[in-house]
């Protein structure tokens, strides 16, 4: 199950670079911006609640296509690559194994904890 996941993932992250593509930008913005969500983590140093929450919602689908719809139907091309951009971070992070954190420890997440080893 966790490989069908996985591959959906990849498609997701896939699509992404295809949104981006059609974007205004320069290829080269992808690379440089694909890892700025990984900001949000900046809540972990107030505590694990204000951590998870903060990075919950940087890493939020719902957030990246309702910020990337905005962006099409009102002509802002910034708010389609934000969109894009947080949508293929959280794509790609599901395929490494981050998920959405629970408020109790960073490496609790709702892919599993990550100080577990995994079952190959």
């Amino acid at each position: 199950m966790k490989t069908l996941l996985r591959l959906e993932e990849l498609t997701q992250f896939l699509f992404s670079i295809v949104v981006f593509s059609q974007l205004p930008y320069a290829w080269w913005w992808f690379p440089v911006l694909i890892l700025a969500p990984d900001l949000s983590m900046i809540g972990y140093a107030i505590n694990p609640r204000i951590g998870a929450y903060v990075y919950n919602l940087g890493h939020h689908k719902g957030l990246a296509l309702a910020l990337g719809t905005l962006g099409w139907f009102s002509g802002m091309p910034l708010a389609m690559l934000i969109g894009t951009i947080l949508y293929g971070h959280s794509s790609l992070d599901r395929i490494l194994g981050y998920g959405l954190k629970y408020p109790d420890d960073f490496k609790h997440t709702h892919l599993g904890n990550l100080n577990e080893k995994p079952a190959v």
